[in-house]
């Protein structure tokens, strides 16, 4: 059997290899590098996912905070309008009670302060030598020391004889004023005296039996807007003592409701003719007169036809 040697260069495969290694060595340093940037890359992606849920997170919180915020801020914003719709409606109603409690009260102000004036009236009517007594003489008596202190004469020597027989007459004159007035008074004390000594009062008494006719004026006003309703009783020109005139009032106020009220066809011509007099004796103005003689011929006054009891 025949035999064959070969000889075969492995260098070029040699030298292959070694190209092979150092690929191998570049590709183990680039699977390293690659490695360290994907890890280098991952971790950044990481951060920048915790990044963005932190922020989302943060965001949705704010969100959700600002929503309550804007939801609470409406309902207060609603609750104010409704307190300051309530507090005008209370200002409101405020006034207007306000108001009314000043008309209440003046009127019943006005409605006291008439009857104090007409009790007030009838009360010194009543005895009404005592209370001008109480209500001016004892002013003046007084202020009797005040009415006459003599004036401190102060001046120059000229004129201080002057300003003294000045004051001496006034002195003189007041002092006449006295006398003169307590001698009426003692004139009339001596008469009132001289008179109650010549009245003898018998034992018994003896008075024939008569009818009197009085004539009576009853006025009916209306006081408020209530109709509250006041009737005045006046008299003529008839001396009456107090027991009469008390016992005519109590008989008209008693049985005025039952009189019949009839309109006369016109106004009596003696009516007409005092109330010119005592219009044209006024001291006020022609356009006041005017109004009144306006009024009394629009006037429409009632006369009662049965008589009383």
């Amino acid at each position: 059997m025949a035999s064959f040697n070969y000889t075969v260069d492995t260098a070029p495969m040699a030298h292959e290899l070694g190209n092979v290694a150092n690929q191998l060595k570049t590709t183990a340093a680039a699977v390293s590098a690659m490695k360290s940037a994907v890890i280098l890359a991952e971790e950044k992606a990481a951060d920048k996912v915790c990044d963005n849920v932190n922020r989302s997170f943060y965001t949705l919180i704010r969100s959700q905070i600002s929503q309550k915020i804007a939801k609470l801020h409406s309902e207060v914003n609603s609750q104010l309008m409704q307190l300051t719709r309530q507090r005008k409606q209370l200002l409101t109603l405020k006034s207007r009670m306000e108001r009314d409690y000043n008309m209440i009260s003046g009127r019943y102000m006005k409605l006291f302060g008439g009857l104090n004036s007409n009790l007030k009236q009838r009360i010194f009517e009543l005895d009404k030598p005592a209370a001008d007594l109480a209500l001016k003489e004892a002013e003046k008596l007084s202020n009797r020391m005040k009415y006459l202190a003599a004036t401190v004469p102060v001046a120059q020597t000229e004129s201080l004889s002057t300003s003294q027989k000045i004051v001496a007459s006034n002195l003189k004159f007041r002092g006449m004023k006295a006398i003169v007035s307590i001698t009426g008074f003692l004139s009339a004390s001596n008469a009132q005296k001289i008179l109650a000594e010549g009245i003898t009062l018998s034992a018994g008494s003896k008075s024939d039996g008569a009818r009197l006719f009085v004539p009576v004026a009853a006025s009916e006003c209306v006081l408020d807007a209530s109709a509250n309703k006041s009737i005045d009783v006046r008299f003529g020109g008839a001396r009456l003592n107090r027991a009469v005139q008390s016992a005519i009032k109590d008989a008209v106020l008693t049985n005025v409701e039952n009189l019949r009220w009839v309109a006369p066809p016109e106004i009596d011509s003696e009516i007409k003719a005092e109330f010119g007099a005592i219009l044209a004796a006024s001291p006020f103005s022609q356009r006041v007169k005017d109004t009144a003689n306006k009024l009394f011929a629009a006037n429409v006054h009632q006369i009662a036809q049965n008589n009383l009891p």
